[in-house]
């Protein structure tokens, strides 16, 4: 049975759109899909291809293949695609290089809109280096002003900037689409959760389909944990687990920072003594250079700086993947425990550090929640166009919400607020704790900046009678989505 088509509208409409506009002009749209891996690129367009009706051919490329095997294996697709009107006008010998293989699709490309895929598209610039430039030369002459739309799929996000960069021979010719992960509103429908299970789902999966694909329906997360644990072959340890090998293959410094991170260290002092050696911490001429790359190239990691009126330090890092984040963290050892036949001790694992792992992986959630609702009339401060944390060298305040009309340094704060993702309510003491805090923040005017509270919980009576301006429940957070 196949496995229901989950959310994506948005994504879909964009796709239909493009096609839209190859039937009225009568000619080419190429559009670059980037998205990290299990997170639905080649699901989602074989359902815009499925849903299209339109002529098609979908080429997966192989990682490590030559050229020529690349080539051949694109040949086979197109002669057995939907694509040519005639499968004996696909020459029976294969090409020997790029340029003739695409002059070969242009050939059989029919009169009417047709969809041209080509999924991993990194792999095969990795293969041949003359790909880029034969691709860019058989669009502009022959695939352009032909009714096709061209779609370039990658999972190594970098590459696939680099790949629309202006210096790159695609430069210009290609529209991005940078696809994310299923949200949380997406993830509560599709596996029939209400909105605090769709967050503990969301956090557990990040969103991938790849994991939600073996998560039964209505199963609150830790059920679902528990008993992935019995199975060390599961998606639940085997996507992150992927990611990490196709990422860092070898145990490199790399690897051994993003593990330091994904450990719990954020600061940059702390990641260096925990990724160094018995020589000593990792020397910051080393660590700032692999910071970046895992930041601005790899994506795998996210930065957070202090947001208030004033430039703060220091920066905090973490694994912008929430799934990664909890396989760093827990399930990696959860795994150990599972392929020894020790299924009990591997839930146990996940159930010591689930609260406290919780209570951190769900601020950067509420944060984006609170920037979407942002745009919406009902919310209190319209003008907040980002929404941050902050905190001091000493880690004492630190306040998990800041909203703020821009970033890294503030013209001016909106709100100071507080998360509290625990099984009691946001009280009186919170509160207490909250205001004083605050009022450290620079920019902060108590009185006139607004205060905001997200409790899963809910909060007491007091709370709720202290002219708090937000308070947010898991609805809410998930309804930020639906809006």
């Amino acid at each position: 049975m196949p496995t229901p088509f989950v959310g994506r509208q948005s994504e879909l409409a964009l796709l239909h759109k493009r096609l839209d506009r190859v039937t009225a002009e009568g000619a080419g749209v190429a559009v670059a899909i980037r998205g990290r891996r299990q997170v639905g690129k080649s699901r989602l367009v074989q359902e815009f291809c499925d849903r299209a009706g339109r002529p098609y051919v979908f080429l997966s490329a192989t990682k490590g293949a030559s050229p020529v095997e690349g080539i051949a294996d694109f040949m086979a697709e197109l002669r057995e695609s939907s694509l040519p009107a005639d499968p004996e006008l696909v020459p029976k010998t294969a090409p020997t290089n790029w340029p003739d293989a695409l002059r070969s699709l242009a050939a059989v490309l029919p009169a009417s809109p047709s969809i041209v895929v080509l999924d991993e598209l990194p792999w095969l610039a990795e293969q041949d280096p003359v790909f880029d430039g034969a691709l860019q030369t058989a669009w502009d002459r022959l695939l352009s002003g032909r009714p096709v739309l061209l779609l370039l799929l990658g999972s190594d996000l970098h590459m696939m900037e680099r790949f629309t960069a202006y210096d790159r021979p695609f430069y210009g010719r290609a529209d991005p689409l940078v696809l994310g992960p299923l949200n949380p509103a997406e993830v509560g429908d599709a596996l029939g959760l209400d909105a605090a299970d769709a967050i503990d789902a969301h956090l557990v999966s990040g969103g991938l389909p790849g994991i939600l694909r073996a998560w039964p329906h209505g199963t609150p997360a830790l059920d679902f944990i528990k008993a992935e644990c019995a199975d060390p072959a599961s998606p639940l340890f085997g996507v992150p687990e992927a990611a990490l090998m196709a990422e860092f293959p070898a145990p490199d410094q790399a690897r051994r920072v993003l593990e330091a991170v994904g450990s719990g260290d954020r600061t940059h002092a702390n990641i260096a003594a925990t990724a160094g050696s018995q020589s000593g911490a990792l020397p910051s001429g080393i660590l700032s250079p692999l910071l970046r790359r895992l930041t601005n190239e790899k994506r795998i990691l996210a930065s957070d700086s202090p947001l208030s009126t004033q430039p703060g330090k220091p920066a905090l890092y973490r694994v912008a993947d929430s799934n990664l984040r909890l396989h760093l963290a827990a399930t990696r050892s959860a795994q150990e425990l599972s392929r020894r036949g020790r299924p009990e001790a591997a839930y146990r694992v996940v159930e010591r550090r689930w609260a406290a792992w919780r209570g951190r992986a769900v601020e950067p959630l509420i944060r984006e929640a609170m920037e979407l609702a942002a745009t919406t009339v009902d919310f209190p401060w319209p003008d907040t166009e980002v929404v941050g944390g902050w905190w001091n060298r000493r880690f004492s305040p630190e306040i998990y919400l800041i909203g703020a009309d821009r970033s890294p340094v503030a013209g001016a704060l909106f709100f100071a607020g507080s998360v509290k993702w625990l099984a009691s309510p946001f009280d009186q003491h919170d509160l207490t704790a909250l205001m004083q805090g605050a009022a450290q923040v620079p920019g902060f005017t108590p009185g006139a900046t607004g205060l905001a509270v997200v409790s899963l919980s809910g909060t007491t009576g007091a709370v709720n009678e202290s002219g708090v301006g937000l308070a947010w429940g898991a609805r809410d957070v998930v309804a930020a989505w639906g809006r």
